[in-house]
């Protein structure tokens, strides 16, 4: 498993002086990260960047071999590991170094290559890198689980997340596999059993959806954080999220489907959320466990806030990035409509972006709600 020992976050001057990390992000061997890599080191260098190769493996691959005689190349050790003094001691702009998984032969200066790769970013040079989404760390019981393999080298999660940039490098499975049997992929080595189970098509399918969901979910964060950085609040409908507010009544439960079948038409995220102002009587929080037990069972993610009920609501909803809205019809008479507005005029008032829908009660067959 991977040595997740990352150091302190740097301080401010510290990380001024710290390069840029970019990820070439793949979801198997042979999809063409390291080719993507060098093509985008061939165009910076024609734009004038001072840039090396730290270490690139052929592979035996003779495109690769091809790609690399317009780089200069630091020299590995002896070992035959990256020379990190050495690519510090010529302190280039960029440096490209890759499968940033890999762990260094024993002896080494630091025993992952994802170490050696945090000093050159601190020494203040920039690193394009590949990865394959197989190695990371959070993902490796459900890499043994889909392939029946279990990856040893991994990385910590936070690298990945705390790269600039990410470049999602894409193949369709049956081109991969169709690569695979032509050599080009493993060029001098021979197929055998356990690389072409890792290689059947539904396990591609199932990395790629994954590697996929990585970088989408990496979009998510960059959105976020400038929308906090530029005080944003109003959402971005980049795709619709579904907020259901469960209130603990006869009716929670219609509500929840509704809002299930809202979610599933616009192929929005959906969460269900309930806000405790006060004590629950024990009928209320049966329902409320009911309720909660029929969202797990549709795959809704459930929430619990505490405070004023408008209040967090709208909080939520703004942090985000809601775009639905739904809540039952209010159950208030005329004379309390004149004294405190309602949970729905509150948050229309603060909600202008957002839409709210008022799914109705059940009606029973005395035409009761």
């Amino acid at each position: 498993m991977a040595d997740s020992s990352i150091q302190a976050s740097p301080s401010k001057e510290a990380q001024a002086a710290r390069g840029s990390l970019k990820i070439f992000l793949g979801y198997a061997p042979g999809v063409g990260k390291t080719f993507a890599m060098l093509q985008e080191g061939n165009r910076r260098m024609r734009r004038g960047q001072d840039l090396v190769v730290g270490f690139v493996d052929s592979k035996g691959r003779e495109d690769l071999k091809h790609e690399l005689e317009d780089f200069e190349q630091v020299p590995p050790l002896a070992n035959g590991e990256m020379n990190v003094a050495a690519v510090l001691e010529r302190k280039p702009s960029v440096v490209l170094v890759d499968d940033l998984e890999h762990t260094n032969a024993a002896g080494s200066e630091r025993p992952r290559r994802w170490q050696d790769v945090e000093a050159v970013l601190n020494s203040g040079i920039s690193v394009l890198c590949t990865l394959g989404v197989q190695n990371l760390e959070s993902l490796n019981d459900h890499i043994r689980d889909i392939t029946g393999l279990t990856v040893t080298d991994t990385i910590p999660d936070q690298i990945l997340h705390g790269a600039d940039e990410i470049e999602l490098v894409d193949l369709t499975p049956r081109a991969l596999i169709n690569r695979l049997h032509r050599g080009a992929v493993f060029p001098n080595r021979k197929i055998d059993e356990q690389t072409e189970a890792f290689f059947r098509e539904g396990n591609l399918n199932a990395l790629r959806e994954i590697a996929m969901r990585e970088a989408a979910g990496r979009v998510d964060e960059d959105v976020a954080a400038y929308r906090k950085d530029k005080h944003i609040e109003r959402p971005w409908a980049t795709n619709d999220r579904v907020l259901i507010c469960i209130t603990p009544n006869r009716n929670s439960l219609r509500l929840i489907r509704k809002g299930w079948r809202v979610g599933q038409r616009l192929h929005g995220d959906v969460v269900a959320v309930h806000v405790e102002s006060g004590p629950l009587s024990d009928s209320e929080a049966k329902i409320l466990k009911d309720d909660f037990a029929l969202a797990q069972r549709l795959g809704i993610r459930t929430v619990t806030l505490r405070g004023d009920v408008a209040e967090q609501l709208i909080k939520y909803a703004k942090e985000n990035s809601i775009t639905q809205l739904l809540l039952g019809h209010p159950d208030r008479s005329r004379m309390s409509e004149l004294f405190k507005p309602s949970l729905v005029t509150e948050l229309a008032k603060a909600l202008r972006t957002v839409d709210i829908t008022l799914v109705a009660a059940e009606v029973d067959q005395t035409g009761k709600h």
